[in-house]
């Protein structure tokens, strides 16, 4: 379907792709050296050598470990992440009625719009999304009876995406302006939970949150390189076969290294909090693409087969595709 794309969209998309991981990878990078400098803060290094060190460390285990070992090291990562944050966030929970009606009835403060879409876009509504198309490619589920298989797997991670989130949302909401960013903030939130569980609770905390945001780095620099991969070997329209396996191919390693090396350059401005937030809103903007391709795409039997869209699946696409558009367009108007 990719060949029969307007070239200015597909060139659009590639563009996009470019600056978009260019932000992902700095802001990811940014966070583990946070994180990590927040965990052990006696060691010789700055946050800029930790990102550094993690950065390197993330390539590696990508470029020559095999899918079975990333996959491994994510489940690992997880399962401490998840169960550190969610537990933290129910101990400092406030009552359940006040969560309720934040969740019903949700409010924005003032120029909160900006941090709603970074919301949005960093917890798993950005790009990242198409990684998994290739994920189930190197399970091998590629059998239309994976079908259901495959939708039980996103519903149930994003389920708990959503519970991780709220959990994090609560454990942050702690902090005031005064903590200031980057390594002071999150101190400043494992204190909470010290205060809670003592000594031990804050450094559990440290840990849950650097398996989080490690976590990250490495779904992203095992993930994007296939889009690019696979966008590269798309450029042209001459019939040329599509490759099966993006992940045996240069342009995945040229790209494993673009994600590595030259995003680096933004630990040289020592924002790490803004970093982040502007590839979230970033990576916001790319829902609205994507629920409009998905509404063409998979509305045309002759692309899907029996695959195509039922009726609740193109209702919550467009309901989506309105929502991030007209969140898109507020804050693109602020912009000009």
């Amino acid at each position: 379907w990719a060949q029969r794309l307007p070239r200015v969209v597909f060139w659009i998309f590639g563009g996009y792709l470019v600056g978009w991981s260019f932000m992902v990878a700095g802001a990811v990078g940014s966070a583990c050296g946070v994180a990590a400098k927040a965990l052990w803060p006696d060691a010789p290094l700055s946050v800029a050598g930790w990102t550094i060190l993690q950065a390197v460390s993330g390539f590696a285990l990508v470029r020559w470990g095999r899918y079975a070992v990333f996959e491994k090291v994510m489940q690992g990562l997880i399962v401490v992440m998840f169960g550190v944050v969610i537990i933290g966030g129910a101990a400092l929970m406030p009552q359940a009625s006040l969560v309720w009606r934040g969740l019903i009835v949700p409010q924005v403060p003032p120029g909160g719009l900006w941090f709603v879409l970074g919301l949005m876009g960093g917890v798993g509504g950005s790009v990242t999304l198409l990684c998994y198309g290739y994920w189930i490619q190197q399970k091998q589920w590629t059998e239309k009876s994976s079908h259901v298989r495959v939708r039980w797997d996103l519903g149930i991670a994003y389920g708990l995406t959503a519970v991780f989130g709220l959990a994090m949302i609560i454990i942050a909401a702690g902090a005031s302006p005064e903590d200031g960013s980057g390594t002071a903030l999150v101190l400043s939130l494992s204190e909470r939970l010290g205060e809670l569980f003592g000594p031990t609770g804050k450094q559990v905390f440290l840990i849950g949150f650097w398996c989080a945001v490690f976590s990250s780095l490495l779904g992203v620099w095992q993930g994007v390189p296939h889009l690019f991969a696979d966008w590269w070997q798309q450029r042209r329209r001459d019939g040329a076969e599509r490759e099966s396996s993006t992940h045996a191919t240069a342009p995945y390693r040229w790209y494993l290294g673009f994600l590595t090396l030259p995003p680096l350059v933004l630990q040289q401005f020592d924002k790490p909090l803004l970093i982040v937030v502007i590839y979230a809103v970033v990576g916001a903007f790319f829902m609205p693409f994507l629920a409009a391709t998905l509404l063409v795409m998979n509305n045309r039997r002759e692309w899907v087969g029996e695959l195509k869209n039922s009726a609740p699946i193109n209702v919550g696409l467009s309901v989506s595709l309105v929502i991030f558009g007209v969140l898109f367009a507020v804050e693109l108007t602020k912009w000009l």
